[in-house]
């Protein structure tokens, strides 16, 4: 696998993401959620332009790394259903368990490459996803345990 096929494969994913997101957006009822969905997609979207400029110039990949905290709460919680009355904190949730799952799908592409600049390029994608789940978790705290702040 070469780099254009990379950013492709990754182009793809945040464009699967941005879709999932704004369709998950016109099934729910609930406002807040909606919000938080249509915030993802836009996000999403945000995301495959900036992979297309990555894309350009490569050497700008390198500047992503892995966040300090990782609260792992995606990791101890199943991945909640997409339903039209779903609650915020499930909302996202749903969202921090696509993101692990992205980054946990470009560091298992890491493990399998041989070329260090693709081992580089991989590791920089699943520490930017790894961003976007705790960006969530961090969300999820708040919305879902809002007595402790």
């Amino acid at each position: 696998m070469d780099i254009k096929s990379l950013f492709k494969i990754a182009i793809d994913q945040e464009i699967e993401a941005c879709e999932f997101y704004k369709k998950a957006s016109e099934k729910v009822s609930n406002p807040g959620v909606k919000d938080i969905f249509m915030q993802l997609s836009a996000d999403e979207a945000g995301h495959a332009e900036t992979l297309r400029k990555y894309e350009q110039d490569s050497s700008l990949v390198g500047k992503f790394v892995s966040p300090e905290v990782d609260y792992a709460i995606a990791d101890s919680n199943n991945s909640p259903e997409l339903s039209i009355t779903m609650k915020p904190a499930d909302a996202i949730m749903l969202a921090a368990k696509k993101e692990q799952d992205a980054s946990e799908f470009y560091t298992a592409l890491s493990k399998k490459a041989t070329d260090k600049e693709i081992v580089a390029m991989l590791q920089s994608l699943a520490a930017m996803e790894l961003g976007h789940k705790q960006k969530l978790e961090n969300a999820f705290v708040q919305v879902g345990y809002p007595e402790s702040f």
